[in-house]
């Protein structure tokens, strides 16, 4: 049994849908962090599940490895072929199956994108509320189990995938979960392929969670001489049960980035950038406490936008800081960290991180989705020069050890994939043995996204 067998076979059943130039294996190969390139020996397009759980057949019948790919902006090389094989990339199963208005739930193919969706839904007055900044795919981000600006109201990829469709290593096809808002039907299996990073199994459908668009929105902007005082900011407005439908956080070094980037204008000291949904009235008093909350903490310079215009631009600014990061060292490729504590320990993560990058020999802009206690700095390194690596490293390891000290994790949304695989025994301890069990019980053959996840 060999990849070359698999791929004869998959020629035959796939024709031209199985590509194999180099341009197509080199985009399958590259990723959005400082991974090296790494081309699958195919790409498959497959354009339904009976196809997908073909292809998953046939490379299990060949020993071949199988990874699948969203829309490729996984941070942690999630969708890297590190064994080879075939990748199955999802980007012609994009449909949006069905809208069922009434239980505010939509089903949809994980080719489809986040934004195409909430495009989709515009005249249901319902939208998806996971936004993890990229566009990324909805299958992309259910096995990743994104999150991102508006978790801190609406929750994850977890609280928000009602069921799936799913193959299995075998071909299998499964179905998890229900329309039903709540089951105690069994073991929770949609839980255990939501954030499986596509080592259990490959998504073929969703039923996703909607939300009903909110009646008022208010977002606003607001600078802090210190960095302290905006996460004691944050802190404070969590836990007096505002509730923020985003509150964000940019350091001094992440505003000038935006400001070069951006042309946002804003002084160059820390930011909190925030959003509240809801009615009229509700939004007007959510506005009101959270100034007063800020402005006792030393906030100033407040500039509210209440236009979509003006929201559209504020939220574009801050997904595009990570862009805006990279080119304050041009050439230089990013390490991004990504770790979440307990709000109650926020003020100690981001200050310790702040000073161990002072201290250090390379730049790391701080930003993050600090209200549920998430937080990335962007280490910017020259590609070519293994100190600037090695002090990456360093001080990523210091968050991530620093996270688990302080009650948290090494991930808040990016996921594992093979970056963060050495911290699993300290985060998980024997329970990662027991996710090892589990993989071997579904994936006997480990074809399913090799090396990642899970120990190896």
């Amino acid at each position: 049994m060999t990849i070359a067998q698999a791929l004869d076979a998959l020629a035959a059943r796939l024709g031209d849908r199985l590509g194999r130039s180099p341009s197509d294996l080199a985009l399958h190969g590259a990723n959005e962090a400082h991974f090296p390139a790494m081309p699958p020996d195919a790409v498959a397009y497959p354009q339904d599940t009976a196809e997908v759980a073909a292809i998953v057949g046939i490379c299990a019948a060949h020993g071949c490895p199988v990874v699948a790919w969203g829309a490729g902006t996984s941070l942690e090389g999630h969708a890297l072929p590190v064994k080879g094989g075939v990748t199955v990339d999802f980007s012609r199963m994009n449909r949006l199956i069905e809208v069922r208005p009434e239980d505010m739930l939509a089903v949809v193919q994980p080719g489809l994108t986040r934004e195409a969706l909430n495009t989709d839904l515009r005249a249901t007055g319902l939208f998806f509320p996971v936004d993890p900044g990229a566009n990324a795919s909805l299958g992309g981000m259910a096995a990743t189990r994104a999150s991102g600006t508006t978790a801190v109201r609406y929750g994850t990829m977890r609280d928000n995938v009602l069921a799936l469709e799913v193959v299995l290593a075998d071909g299998r096809v499964i179905r998890t979960g229900s329309a039903a808002r709540k089951s105690s039907s069994g073991y929770d299996l949609t839980g255990l392929f939501v954030g499986s990073e596509g080592t259990l199994g490959l998504i073929t459908e969703l039923t996703l969670r909607l939300q009903g668009q909110p009646e008022a929105v208010a977002s606003a902007v607001c600078g802090f001489a210190e960095m302290a005082a905006a996460v004691e900011t944050v802190i404070a407005t969590i836990q007096s049960g505002i509730p923020m439908a985003r509150i964000e956080f940019l350091d001094r070094a992440a505003t000038a980035a935006v400001n070069a980037y951006s042309q946002a204008g804003l002084p160059e000291q820390p930011h909190l950038l925030v959003e509240f949904h809801g009615s009229d009235a509700a939004v007007a008093e959510q506005s009101a406490r959270f100034g007063e909350i800020a402005a006792d903490l030393g906030g100033e310079d407040f500039r509210w936008a209440t236009r979509p215009e003006e929201r559209n631009a504020l939220w574009k600014m801050r997904h595009n800081a990570y862009y805006a990061c990279l080119a304050l060292r041009p050439g230089a490729r990013a390490i991004i960290t990504d770790v979440c504590v307990p709000i109650s320990a926020l003020a100690a993560a981001v200050e310790e991180t702040a000073a161990d990058i002072a201290a250090s020999s390379i730049e790391g802009p701080i930003l993050g989705h600090v209200g549920d206690g998430n937080f990335h700095a962007i280490l910017l390194v020259d590609p070519g020069s293994a100190s600037d690596h090695a002090e990456a490293a360093r001080l990523a390891g210091r968050m991530a050890e620093r996270a688990l000290r302080l009650g948290g994790t090494v991930t808040g949304e990016h996921g594992i994939g093979m970056g963060k695989i050495p911290y699993m025994p300290a985060e998980h301890g024997a329970a990662w043995e027991v996710m090892g069990s589990l993989k071997a019980a579904l994936d006997p053959q480990g074809i399913l996204n090799p090396g990642k996840v899970v120990p190896q």
